[in-house]
Protein backbone atom coordinates (compact mmCIF):
# COMPACT_ATOMS: atom_id res chain seq x y z
CA UNK A 1 0.00 0.00 0.00
CA UNK A 2 1.18 3.86 -0.78
CA UNK A 3 1.02 6.51 1.55
CA UNK A 4 -2.58 6.86 2.85
CA UNK A 5 -4.63 9.77 1.17
CA UNK A 6 -4.59 13.32 3.16
CA UNK A 7 -7.57 15.25 2.92
CA UNK A 8 -5.64 18.47 3.73
CA UNK A 9 -3.94 21.46 1.68
CA UNK A 10 -3.30 23.83 4.71
CA UNK A 11 -2.33 26.80 2.25
CA UNK A 12 -2.82 30.71 3.90
CA UNK A 13 -4.62 28.99 6.58
CA UNK A 14 -7.20 26.98 4.75
CA UNK A 15 -7.79 23.38 4.00
CA UNK A 16 -9.34 21.96 1.26
CA UNK A 17 -13.17 20.46 1.46
CA UNK A 18 -13.05 17.02 2.83
CA UNK A 19 -15.60 15.88 0.43
CA UNK A 20 -13.57 17.49 -2.45
CA UNK A 21 -10.90 14.86 -2.15
CA UNK A 22 -13.32 11.99 -1.52
CA UNK A 23 -15.16 12.62 -4.67
CA UNK A 24 -12.25 11.28 -6.15
CA UNK A 25 -13.37 7.72 -5.20
CA UNK A 26 -15.27 6.09 -7.40
CA UNK A 27 -17.53 4.32 -4.87
CA UNK A 28 -20.40 6.04 -4.82
CA UNK A 29 -21.98 4.60 -1.80
CA UNK A 30 -18.92 5.29 0.44
CA UNK A 31 -19.35 8.69 -0.57
CA UNK A 32 -22.57 9.05 0.82
CA UNK A 33 -21.73 7.37 4.11
CA UNK A 34 -18.64 9.57 4.47
CA UNK A 35 -21.29 12.52 3.76
CA UNK A 36 -22.90 11.29 6.25
CA UNK A 37 -20.80 10.18 9.15
CA UNK A 38 -18.10 13.19 9.10
CA UNK A 39 -18.40 16.84 10.08
CA UNK A 40 -16.79 18.77 7.06
CA UNK A 41 -16.11 22.09 9.01
CA UNK A 42 -13.65 20.69 11.45
CA UNK A 43 -9.94 19.98 9.86
CA UNK A 44 -10.00 16.68 11.81
CA UNK A 45 -13.70 16.23 11.58
CA UNK A 46 -16.07 13.93 13.95
CA UNK A 47 -15.94 10.27 13.37
CA UNK A 48 -18.97 8.16 14.09
CA UNK A 49 -18.71 4.19 15.81
CA UNK A 50 -20.18 3.21 12.88
CA UNK A 51 -18.70 4.67 10.43
CA UNK A 52 -15.12 2.63 11.24
CA UNK A 53 -15.86 0.26 8.02
CA UNK A 54 -15.65 2.96 5.59
CA UNK A 55 -12.90 3.84 7.04
CA UNK A 56 -11.40 0.81 7.29
CA UNK A 57 -11.74 1.11 3.44
CA UNK A 58 -10.45 5.13 2.92
CA UNK A 59 -6.87 3.69 4.52
CA UNK A 60 -6.83 1.00 2.23
CA UNK A 61 -7.02 -2.02 4.96
CA UNK A 62 -8.28 -3.48 8.58
CA UNK A 63 -8.06 -1.56 11.39
CA UNK A 64 -7.73 -4.42 14.29
CA UNK A 65 -7.96 -1.95 17.12
CA UNK A 66 -11.08 -0.20 15.61
CA UNK A 67 -13.43 -1.07 18.73
CA UNK A 68 -10.87 0.93 21.00
CA UNK A 69 -10.60 3.96 18.85
CA UNK A 70 -11.81 6.79 20.76
CA UNK A 71 -15.17 8.66 19.56
CA UNK A 72 -14.68 11.87 17.58
CA UNK A 73 -11.52 11.60 15.55
CA UNK A 74 -10.91 10.37 11.83
CA UNK A 75 -8.00 7.94 11.40
CA UNK A 76 -4.25 10.05 11.33
CA UNK A 77 -3.63 9.25 8.27
CA UNK A 78 -6.57 11.24 7.05
CA UNK A 79 -5.53 14.34 9.15
CA UNK A 80 -1.99 15.35 7.76
CA UNK A 81 -0.44 16.98 5.42
CA UNK A 82 2.89 16.74 3.12
CA UNK A 83 2.82 19.78 1.55
CA UNK A 84 5.77 21.65 1.18
CA UNK A 85 6.35 25.55 0.90
CA UNK A 86 9.90 27.40 -0.16
CA UNK A 87 10.40 29.91 2.17
CA UNK A 88 13.83 31.77 2.06
CA UNK A 89 16.10 29.50 4.76
CA UNK A 90 13.86 27.33 5.50
CA UNK A 91 13.38 23.30 4.30
CA UNK A 92 9.77 21.64 4.23
CA UNK A 93 8.09 24.25 6.21
CA UNK A 94 4.17 24.57 5.85
CA UNK A 95 3.42 28.29 4.81
CA UNK A 96 -0.12 29.91 6.55
CA UNK A 97 0.34 33.44 5.80
CA UNK A 98 2.78 35.69 4.13
CA UNK A 99 1.88 38.98 5.68
CA UNK A 100 2.95 38.34 8.78
CA UNK A 101 4.87 35.19 7.91
CA UNK A 102 4.16 32.47 9.66
CA UNK A 103 4.84 28.78 8.96
CA UNK A 104 4.94 25.21 10.68
CA UNK A 105 7.53 22.23 10.41
CA UNK A 106 6.36 18.95 9.93
CA UNK A 107 6.81 16.85 13.01
CA UNK A 108 8.92 14.20 11.19
CA UNK A 109 11.43 16.94 10.46
CA UNK A 110 12.11 18.09 14.08
CA UNK A 111 13.70 14.85 14.60
CA UNK A 112 16.68 16.52 15.28
CA UNK A 113 17.58 16.71 19.45
CA UNK A 114 18.89 20.10 18.81
CA UNK A 115 16.44 21.53 16.13
CA UNK A 116 17.91 23.17 13.18
CA UNK A 117 18.10 26.71 11.94
CA UNK A 118 16.00 25.55 8.75
CA UNK A 119 13.59 23.81 10.59
CA UNK A 120 12.76 26.37 13.14
CA UNK A 121 9.19 27.44 12.96
CA UNK A 122 8.17 30.52 11.93
CA UNK A 123 6.05 32.63 14.40
CA UNK A 124 5.20 37.04 13.75
CA UNK A 125 3.26 39.04 14.31
CA UNK A 126 4.68 41.91 12.43
CA UNK A 127 6.89 42.67 9.65
CA UNK A 128 10.10 42.42 10.27
CA UNK A 129 12.49 45.00 9.71
CA UNK A 130 13.72 45.34 6.08
CA UNK A 131 17.17 42.67 6.52
CA UNK A 132 19.55 44.85 4.58
CA UNK A 133 18.35 47.61 6.96
CA UNK A 134 19.82 45.59 9.70
CA UNK A 135 23.27 46.42 10.72
CA UNK A 136 24.33 44.19 13.63
CA UNK A 137 27.19 46.02 14.73
CA UNK A 138 25.08 49.28 15.03
CA UNK A 139 22.22 47.51 16.68
CA UNK A 140 21.32 48.71 19.80
CA UNK A 141 19.71 48.18 23.09
CA UNK A 142 18.06 50.02 25.81
CA UNK A 143 16.66 49.17 29.25
CA UNK A 144 14.70 51.69 30.80
CA UNK A 145 11.11 51.34 32.79
CA UNK A 146 9.62 53.56 35.83
CA UNK A 147 11.20 50.67 38.03
CA UNK A 148 14.79 50.86 36.33
CA UNK A 149 17.02 52.92 38.47
CA UNK A 150 20.09 53.62 35.42
CA UNK A 151 18.67 53.34 32.11
CA UNK A 152 21.22 52.31 29.77
CA UNK A 153 21.66 51.42 26.25
CA UNK A 154 24.21 48.53 24.99
CA UNK A 155 25.42 47.82 21.17
CA UNK A 156 25.88 43.97 20.63
CA UNK A 157 29.58 44.37 21.39
CA UNK A 158 28.91 45.43 24.84
CA UNK A 159 26.78 42.94 25.77
CA UNK A 160 29.61 40.22 24.33
CA UNK A 161 32.32 42.23 26.15
CA UNK A 162 30.87 43.55 29.43
CA UNK A 163 28.96 40.65 30.40
CA UNK A 164 29.47 36.47 30.88
CA UNK A 165 28.26 34.29 27.80
CA UNK A 166 25.71 31.35 28.46
CA UNK A 167 24.60 28.83 26.26
CA UNK A 168 21.24 27.13 26.89
CA UNK A 169 19.28 24.68 24.50
CA UNK A 170 15.51 26.09 24.79
CA UNK A 171 12.24 24.82 24.08
CA UNK A 172 10.04 27.67 22.33
CA UNK A 173 6.67 26.69 20.86
CA UNK A 174 3.65 28.94 20.18
CA UNK A 175 0.99 29.01 22.34
CA UNK A 176 -1.61 28.41 19.63
CA UNK A 177 0.37 25.37 18.48
CA UNK A 178 -2.38 22.45 17.92
CA UNK A 179 -5.45 25.15 17.32
CA UNK A 180 -6.72 22.93 14.07
CA UNK A 181 -8.02 20.73 16.45
CA UNK A 182 -10.62 22.77 18.38
CA UNK A 183 -14.00 22.80 17.78
CA UNK A 184 -15.91 24.86 17.09
CA UNK A 185 -13.03 26.49 15.31
CA UNK A 186 -10.68 29.24 17.04
CA UNK A 187 -9.57 31.91 15.10
CA UNK A 188 -5.91 32.29 14.39
CA UNK A 189 -3.22 30.19 12.08
CA UNK A 190 -4.82 26.64 12.52
CA UNK A 191 -1.17 24.86 13.66
CA UNK A 192 -1.35 21.35 13.98
CA UNK A 193 1.84 20.27 15.79
CA UNK A 194 5.15 22.26 14.32
CA UNK A 195 5.20 25.00 15.83
CA UNK A 196 7.81 24.45 18.39
CA UNK A 197 11.54 23.64 18.55
CA UNK A 198 14.42 23.58 20.61
CA UNK A 199 17.22 25.13 19.28
CA UNK A 200 20.50 26.03 21.56
CA UNK A 201 20.90 29.75 22.02
CA UNK A 202 23.67 31.80 23.41
CA UNK A 203 23.68 35.03 24.89
CA UNK A 204 24.16 36.91 28.43
CA UNK A 205 21.64 36.25 31.39
CA UNK A 206 18.55 38.99 31.16
CA UNK A 207 19.23 39.44 34.50
CA UNK A 208 22.65 40.02 34.78
CA UNK A 209 21.81 43.14 32.23
CA UNK A 210 18.96 44.16 34.79
CA UNK A 211 20.92 43.91 37.72
CA UNK A 212 23.49 46.39 36.03
CA UNK A 213 20.94 48.76 35.74
CA UNK A 214 19.00 48.65 38.82
CA UNK A 215 16.08 47.23 39.44
CA UNK A 216 13.50 49.01 41.60
CA UNK A 217 11.94 46.84 44.84
CA UNK A 218 8.53 47.60 43.13
CA UNK A 219 9.31 46.19 39.67
CA UNK A 220 7.08 43.28 39.05
CA UNK A 221 7.05 42.57 35.23
CA UNK A 222 9.45 43.35 32.56
CA UNK A 223 8.35 43.97 28.68
CA UNK A 224 9.80 44.34 25.06
CA UNK A 225 9.66 46.02 21.82
CA UNK A 226 11.26 45.33 18.93
CA UNK A 227 11.68 46.77 15.53
CA UNK A 228 9.09 44.65 13.46
CA UNK A 229 6.27 46.73 11.91
CA UNK A 230 2.23 46.71 12.69
CA UNK A 231 1.07 44.67 9.43
CA UNK A 232 -1.21 47.88 9.02
CA UNK A 233 1.34 49.77 8.12
CA UNK A 234 0.62 52.21 10.91
CA UNK A 235 3.92 53.32 12.63
CA UNK A 236 2.26 53.99 15.74
CA UNK A 237 1.09 50.98 16.79
CA UNK A 238 2.99 48.10 18.04
CA UNK A 239 3.42 44.62 16.10
CA UNK A 240 3.83 43.20 19.46
CA UNK A 241 4.94 44.00 23.42
CA UNK A 242 4.46 41.15 25.35
CA UNK A 243 6.63 40.30 29.05
CA UNK A 244 6.74 38.73 31.58
CA UNK A 245 7.08 38.61 35.53
CA UNK A 246 10.32 39.05 37.11
CA UNK A 247 10.52 35.57 38.76
CA UNK A 248 10.50 34.45 35.41
CA UNK A 249 13.18 37.15 33.75
CA UNK A 250 15.24 36.46 36.72
CA UNK A 251 15.76 32.68 36.20
CA UNK A 252 19.26 31.23 34.84
CA UNK A 253 17.97 30.41 31.39
CA UNK A 254 16.24 33.77 30.50
CA UNK A 255 18.48 35.12 27.56
CA UNK A 256 19.24 38.04 25.10
CA UNK A 257 20.55 36.16 22.76
CA UNK A 258 22.65 36.80 19.62
CA UNK A 259 23.06 33.22 18.28
CA UNK A 260 21.55 30.24 17.61
CA UNK A 261 23.11 27.02 17.17
CA UNK A 262 26.44 28.18 17.33
CA UNK A 263 25.35 30.81 14.02
CA UNK A 264 23.73 34.43 13.82
CA UNK A 265 19.52 33.84 14.92
CA UNK A 266 18.22 33.27 11.73
CA UNK A 267 17.02 36.63 10.00
CA UNK A 268 12.99 35.62 10.30
CA UNK A 269 13.81 34.07 14.17
CA UNK A 270 15.09 37.14 15.08
CA UNK A 271 18.22 38.16 13.49
CA UNK A 272 20.49 40.36 15.34
CA UNK A 273 19.46 39.79 19.09
CA UNK A 274 16.10 38.49 20.90
CA UNK A 275 14.70 37.12 24.03
CA UNK A 276 14.65 33.74 24.75
CA UNK A 277 12.05 32.23 27.58
CA UNK A 278 11.75 28.80 27.46
CA UNK A 279 8.46 27.01 28.54
CA UNK A 280 6.61 29.76 28.11
CA UNK A 281 4.63 30.96 24.72
CA UNK A 282 6.69 32.06 22.06
CA UNK A 283 5.64 35.55 21.57
CA UNK A 284 7.11 36.26 24.94
CA UNK A 285 10.54 36.23 23.63
CA UNK A 286 10.81 38.93 21.60
CA UNK A 287 12.29 39.17 18.07
CA UNK A 288 14.85 42.03 16.70
CA UNK A 289 15.05 43.04 20.79
CA UNK A 290 15.18 46.89 20.71
CA UNK A 291 14.04 47.95 24.24
CA UNK A 292 13.55 46.19 27.07
CA UNK A 293 11.59 47.90 30.03
CA UNK A 294 10.99 46.98 34.26
CA UNK A 295 7.64 47.36 34.96
CA UNK A 296 6.01 48.38 38.23
CA UNK A 297 2.95 46.87 36.82
CA UNK A 298 2.04 44.22 34.39
CA UNK A 299 3.05 45.12 31.09
CA UNK A 300 0.48 46.64 28.91
CA UNK A 301 2.23 46.27 25.58
CA UNK A 302 -0.09 44.78 22.33
CA UNK A 303 -0.86 41.81 22.43
CA UNK A 304 -1.01 41.32 26.47
CA UNK A 305 -4.17 42.34 27.31
CA UNK A 306 -6.69 39.07 26.77
CA UNK A 307 -7.31 37.37 24.60
CA UNK A 308 -4.46 37.65 22.86
CA UNK A 309 -2.42 34.50 24.62
CA UNK A 310 -5.02 33.94 27.43
CA UNK A 311 -7.51 31.08 28.10
CA UNK A 312 -10.93 31.46 30.32
CA UNK A 313 -9.99 31.54 34.39
CA UNK A 314 -13.08 28.38 34.21
CA UNK A 315 -14.02 25.65 31.97
CA UNK A 316 -16.61 26.62 29.25
CA UNK A 317 -18.56 25.38 27.05
CA UNK A 318 -17.42 24.96 23.34
CA UNK A 319 -18.51 27.96 21.59
CA UNK A 320 -19.20 30.47 24.52
CA UNK A 321 -18.61 33.86 24.63
CA UNK A 322 -16.10 34.48 27.12
CA UNK A 323 -16.17 38.48 28.91
CA UNK A 324 -12.86 39.71 29.19
CA UNK A 325 -12.39 39.91 32.62
CA UNK A 326 -12.90 35.97 32.71
CA UNK A 327 -9.43 35.57 31.07
CA UNK A 328 -5.94 34.59 32.75
CA UNK A 329 -2.46 35.07 30.75
CA UNK A 330 -0.64 32.48 29.69
CA UNK A 331 2.99 31.43 31.68
CA UNK A 332 4.06 28.00 31.41
CA UNK A 333 3.02 25.82 28.74
CA UNK A 334 1.44 22.48 29.48
CA UNK A 335 2.92 18.79 29.15
CA UNK A 336 3.18 17.63 25.80
CA UNK A 337 4.79 15.22 23.13
CA UNK A 338 5.76 14.74 19.64
CA UNK A 339 6.32 11.68 17.62
CA UNK A 340 9.05 12.46 15.00
CA UNK A 341 9.92 9.00 13.91
CA UNK A 342 8.49 7.30 11.76
CA UNK A 343 6.64 9.79 9.40
CA UNK A 344 2.89 9.83 9.65
CA UNK A 345 1.60 7.47 7.12
CA UNK A 346 4.47 4.87 6.12
CA UNK A 347 4.31 1.05 5.33
CA UNK A 348 5.93 -1.10 7.77
CA UNK A 349 6.17 -4.00 5.55
CA UNK A 350 9.26 -5.71 7.85
CA UNK A 351 7.92 -8.45 10.11
CA UNK A 352 10.08 -7.16 13.18
CA UNK A 353 9.51 -4.28 15.38
CA UNK A 354 9.19 -0.19 14.56
CA UNK A 355 11.45 1.96 16.33
CA UNK A 356 9.52 5.09 17.26
CA UNK A 357 11.40 7.95 18.62
CA UNK A 358 10.13 11.91 19.61
CA UNK A 359 10.44 14.61 22.25
CA UNK A 360 8.56 15.56 25.11
CA UNK A 361 8.53 18.94 27.47
CA UNK A 362 6.51 20.43 30.00
CA UNK A 363 6.99 24.14 30.05
CA UNK A 364 8.71 25.02 33.42
CA UNK A 365 8.77 21.27 34.43
CA UNK A 366 10.29 18.63 33.44
CA UNK A 367 8.92 15.12 32.00
CA UNK A 368 8.50 12.12 34.29
CA UNK A 369 7.86 9.97 31.48
CA UNK A 370 6.24 9.03 28.23
CA UNK A 371 3.98 6.24 27.36
CA UNK A 372 3.18 4.83 23.59
CA UNK A 373 0.31 3.00 22.37
CA UNK A 374 -1.01 1.02 19.11
CA UNK A 375 -4.39 0.37 20.07
CA UNK A 376 -5.71 3.63 20.52
CA UNK A 377 -4.99 4.15 24.37
CA UNK A 378 -6.22 0.81 25.68
CA UNK A 379 -3.17 -0.18 26.23
CA UNK A 380 0.42 1.96 26.72
CA UNK A 381 4.16 0.81 27.18
CA UNK A 382 6.76 2.97 28.64
CA UNK A 383 9.58 4.28 26.74
CA UNK A 384 12.83 5.17 27.34
CA UNK A 385 13.26 8.71 28.08
CA UNK A 386 16.40 10.97 28.29
CA UNK A 387 17.08 13.78 30.56
CA UNK A 388 17.47 17.34 29.64
CA UNK A 389 20.12 18.74 28.92
CA UNK A 390 19.64 21.59 30.76
CA UNK A 391 16.19 23.08 32.39
CA UNK A 392 13.38 24.14 30.01
CA UNK A 393 15.00 21.95 27.17
CA UNK A 394 12.30 19.30 25.41
CA UNK A 395 13.50 15.33 26.27
CA UNK A 396 14.08 12.63 23.64
CA UNK A 397 12.48 9.34 24.12
CA UNK A 398 12.47 5.73 22.17
CA UNK A 399 10.46 2.93 22.36
CA UNK A 400 9.89 0.03 19.65
CA UNK A 401 6.39 -1.17 18.91
CA UNK A 402 5.10 -4.66 17.41
CA UNK A 403 1.77 -4.73 15.35
CA UNK A 404 -0.02 -8.35 15.94
CA UNK A 405 -1.23 -8.61 12.11
CA UNK A 406 -1.22 -6.62 9.17
CA UNK A 407 -3.70 -3.82 9.32
CA UNK A 408 -3.80 0.08 9.78
CA UNK A 409 -2.57 1.11 13.20
CA UNK A 410 -1.92 4.71 15.15
CA UNK A 411 1.14 4.97 17.26
CA UNK A 412 0.16 7.48 20.24
CA UNK A 413 1.99 9.43 22.47
CA UNK A 414 1.73 10.56 25.94
CA UNK A 415 3.75 12.31 28.19
CA UNK A 416 3.59 12.77 32.25
CA UNK A 417 5.19 16.03 34.10
CA UNK A 418 6.74 15.95 37.25
CA UNK A 419 4.04 16.64 39.31
CA UNK A 420 1.71 13.72 37.57
CA UNK A 421 -0.08 15.72 34.51
CA UNK A 422 -0.74 13.47 31.40
CA UNK A 423 -1.77 14.65 28.17
CA UNK A 424 -5.43 14.36 27.72
CA UNK A 425 -6.50 11.56 24.94
CA UNK A 426 -8.60 13.81 23.26
CA UNK A 427 -8.49 17.91 23.07
CA UNK A 428 -8.72 19.75 26.34
CA UNK A 429 -11.10 22.68 27.40
CA UNK A 430 -11.82 24.79 24.53
CA UNK A 431 -10.95 28.29 24.60
CA UNK A 432 -11.45 31.20 22.05
CA UNK A 433 -8.59 31.59 20.80
CA UNK A 434 -7.62 28.07 20.57
CA UNK A 435 -4.52 28.13 22.86
CA UNK A 436 -2.93 25.02 24.97
CA UNK A 437 -3.90 21.90 22.72
CA UNK A 438 -1.54 19.31 24.56
CA UNK A 439 -3.28 16.40 23.14
CA UNK A 440 -1.48 12.77 22.60
CA UNK A 441 0.12 13.22 19.63
CA UNK A 442 -0.39 10.36 17.17
CA UNK A 443 0.63 8.86 13.56
CA UNK A 444 -0.98 6.54 11.02
CA UNK A 445 0.96 3.28 10.02
CA UNK A 446 -0.43 0.31 7.67
CA UNK A 447 1.46 -2.86 8.82
CA UNK A 448 1.93 -4.98 5.63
Amino acid sequence: MTTPIDPTEPKAGKSRGIHELYAEDPGKADKQLWDREVDPVSRRGFLKKSSLLAMAAAVGGSIPFADKMPGGLIPAALAQSDESFTLEGKEGLRVFNDRPINAETPAHLLDDDVTPAKYMFVRNNGIPPEQQSIDADSWTLEIAGESCENPQSFSIADLKEKFEHHTYQLTVECGGNGRSEFVPSASGNQWTTGAVACPRYTGVRLRDVLEACGIKDDAVYIGYYGADSHPSGDPSREAISRGVPMDKALEDQALIAWSMNDEDIPYLNGYPLRLVFGGWPGSVSGKWLKRIVIRDQKHDGNKMAPPSYSVPKHPVAPGTEVPLDEFVTIHSMPIKSLITFPKTGITHADPGPLEVRGHAWAGDLSVKEVLVSIDFGATWQKAELKDAPNPLAWQRFTTQVEFPEPGYYEIWAKAVDSEGRAQPMVVPGWNPKGYLNNACHRIAVQAA
